[in-house]
């Protein structure tokens, strides 16, 4: 507890929380379990999204990130125009206003400092820009924690994620290959660690083992059009994608196999609907998850999963069920190699329904040699991630706040 006279320590969590991406907000959810155990006096609140849907799920107070409340809508007319230009000049000063009502502000996860889907420079990269610059200005230390990062070619795309990352106090990164395109981009990482997603932290249900005849399949959807140098090609890449997951899903049924559609973000609902409408049966189904938890119980419940979202392999991983990866991005072939699955990626861009049919017969002929691994994976990702906390602690946190800093319990 903090002793009289102390002023407990204030955090602030940043990120396009609460927009209804379920990954983002699962690495809130990791966050806020580490400082309630290891800081509990820490009075903790948000600049994001979502800022309504973070206080209702999370009890913690929220700020909207951006004053213009239609920044996430494209505008044609001159006032909407005029009304996003104000926008971002208005919140160089509510940003600044709100980083220096803190000690510590913590970016938790998500892929921060990547472009992997489509995405404008005047976006989520100059409020992050935004937030380390004041960060810096006004001395208040900023934390990017176990983030995903990839080497951006759009050059305002480019120097905006760069210079985020220079001016902030902590980086840590999700795997190997983030923290070399750090590299690549200019910044100084001699001092940046590797660790697993943030997620990894979260508590998994309880699995058993299946046997008897093949069951279940979850299929995790997403609304993909390819990234930001694909955008010529878009409507094609869905297309294709969308396709081809419907060939993998309708020969699923003929052969007498319940399939389960996931989603990992609101928008991809009408990829559901367009499944549901084209596989026309009763063996096909569809989860409405309302967190990464809720994912975790439909994928324990599953003999095997194939998903795209990187959020979605972490909670088939996490629960130890074997997973195939449409994999849109190095971040889900990485993720995968170093849960020993590398085997098992095919690539999002251009599915092949016979190919994917293949891969997933491979990948269900040695479920239970890689349901093994994965236990033994996980275990060495919850290790990884108490240290990755303790480090967090040690660079960010006030020193007097670390005599009070609970002592975190390794998982069994």
């Amino acid at each position: 507890m903090t002793s009289a006279g102390e002023t407990p320590v204030r955090v602030g969590v940043f990120g396009l929380l609460g927009s209804g991406n379920l990954g983002n907000d699962g690495s809130l959810e990791a966050v806020l379990e580490y400082l309630r155990a290891d800081h509990p006096d820490a009075v903790v609140d948000a600049l994001c999204g979502g800022p309504e849907a973070v206080t209702t799920r999370f009890g913690i107070p929220a700020t909207r990130m951006h004053w213009n409340r239609a920044e996430y809508r494209t505008a044609s007319r001159a006032g909407a125009i005029a009304a996003k230009g104000l926008g971002k000049f208005v919140d160089i000063f509510r940003t600044a206003a709100w980083v220096r009502r803190h000690d510590v502000v913590i970016v938790p996860g998500m892929g921060v400092l990547e472009a992997t889907l489509p995405l404008r420079p005047w976006g989520f990269p100059y409020s992050l820009f935004l937030l380390c610059a004041s960060g810096r200005l006004l001395r208040t230390r900023v934390a990017l924690v176990s983030v995903g990062a990839a080497e951006i070619g759009n050059r305002p795309t480019r120097a905006l994620v760069r210079w985020s990352a220079r001016l902030a106090a902590y980086r840590s990164y999700r795997d190997t290959q983030s923290r070399d395109a750090m590299r690549a981009m200019g910044v100084d990482i001699a001092r940046d660690e590797v660790y697993p997603d943030l997620a990894f932290s979260l508590p998994a249900p309880r699995v058993s083992v299946p046997s008897g005849p093949p069951g279940a399949v979850c299929v995790g959807v997403m609304d993909f059009h390819g990234g930001n140098d694909d955008r010529a090609r878009a409507e094609e890449i869905y297309r294709r994608y969308l396709d081809g997951t419907i060939r993998f899903v309708r020969t699923l049924v003929e052969e007498g196999r319940p399939v389960r559609l996931l989603t990992g973000d609101q928008c991809d609902a009408s990829v559901v609907a367009a499944i549901l409408d084209a596989v026309d049966s009763s063996l096909v189904t569809a989860a409405e998850p309302a967190s990464l938890a809720d994912l975790m119980n439909e994928m324990a419940a599953a003999d095997t999963v194939v998903a795209v979202r990187y959020h979605n392999l972490i909670c088939a991983l996490k629960t130890g069920t074997p997973v195939l990866a449409l994999s849109y991005a190095a971040k889900s072939d990485a993720l995968m190699d170093r849960m020993g699955l590398g085997a098992y990626c095919h690539p999002a861009r251009e599915v092949d329904a016979d190919l994917l049919l293949e891969q997933f017969r491979a990948l269900e002929k040695r479920s239970a040699e890689l349901r093994q691994t994965l236990v033994e994976r996980n275990l060495a990702a919850a290790r990884q991630l108490e240290d990755q906390f303790t480090s967090l602690t040690a660079a960010v946190f006030p020193a007097t706040d670390h005599t009070h800093a609970h002592a975190r319990q390794e998982s069994p």
